[in-house]
């Protein structure tokens, strides 16, 4: 059924251009997390300053553990047990890019729970950038149609699927804070 879209979507990561997609949240501009090339570009487009990072997405938690080699096992059942969108702040990821690594050496990545996002990432084989398709400050839209024309123009690639689908409710974000304690910062 994706087939198509993840063939497209696929050549615009290899190519570290920019991406316009559906996720299981809200819809997102997104790019070759490991690309410092592809994530300027993300940030040009929010028009957003480089020391607010930007969420990542993987497609499980063998590919998380790649980018964050020590998790402790109460994030591991957390995330084995989490049926809701849950992005979670790391310290100290690896492999990244350095500018989707916030000023204090922190990332925030979320194991994606949408068929086509998970898939794309799966043959991509590296995480991907997912940001709220908005200029930075401004209203998230919560679906395709709310999308600003100068985003759809900035944008390489707007996957064509889910553009019908409204999406109100954003991931949980929790907060791994140096003691180990897991900080909910929003529900």
């Amino acid at each position: 059924m994706y087939k198509n879209e993840i063939h497209k979507a696929l050549q615009v990561l290899k190519n570290e251009q920019t991406l316009l997609y559906p996720t299981d949240t809200v819809w997102g501009i997104g790019c070759d997390a490991t690309s410092e090339v592809a994530v300027a570009k993300i940030y040009k487009i929010k028009q957003r300053s480089e020391s607010k990072s930007l969420i990542i997405l993987v497609d499980g938690i063998e590919m998380l553990q790649l980018y964050i080699p020590n998790i402790s096992s109460a994030i591991l059942k957390l995330l084995a047990e989490s049926t809701n969108p849950t992005t979670i702040i790391y310290s100290n990821p690896v492999g990244l890019a350095k500018n989707v690594v916030a000023s204090d050496y922190s990332v925030a990545i979320r194991i994606v729970q949408n068929d086509f996002c998970k898939q794309l990432i799966k043959v991509f084989g590296k995480p991907i950038v997912s940001t709220s398709a908005n200029i930075s400050g401004s209203e998230t839209p919560k679906s395709f149609k709310e999308i600003k024309q100068s985003i759809l123009d900035s944008v390489d690639y707007s996957v064509n699927l889910h553009r019908e689908v409204i999406n109100e409710k954003p991931s949980t974000i929790l907060k791994i804070a140096e003691n180990g304690e897991i900080i909910v910062l929003r529900k």
